[in-house]
């Protein structure tokens, strides 16, 4: 018997949320938003960031739209990301964060 759900079920993942403080001098400039979205392309999992835990969002894969976030240094950036390989997304992109972007 086919259930039609359970190829739903298999595709739906939940989020994972996590967030970090930036912590390089010039915040979410246009470098590390390129670093951060090379990053995130390199996942198949959807990837949003937020300055606030309630959104609104913006998706990490777009240089465009993340360089629109003008984070600050200090700044909280916030993380939501759903798909397969979720978990080593999140690792990769708090650890790119916590490491300042390779610039501090």
């Amino acid at each position: 018997m086919h259930d039609a759900n359970a190829k739903l079920a298999s595709e739906t993942f939940v989020p994972l949320t996590a967030s970090a403080v930036l912590v390089n001098a010039v915040g979410l400039h246009a470098r590390p938003s390129v670093k951060l979205t090379q990053c995130a392309k390199s996942f198949a999992a959807a990837i949003e960031i937020a300055l606030a835990a309630d959104g609104p969002w913006t998706n990490a894969k777009s240089p465009v739209k993340v360089m629109r976030v003008k984070a600050p240094q200090g700044a909280m950036l916030y993380f939501r990301i759903a798909g397969p390989d979720a978990r080593a997304a999140l690792a990769a992109l708090l650890a790119l964060v916590h490491d300042g972007f390779g610039e501090v």
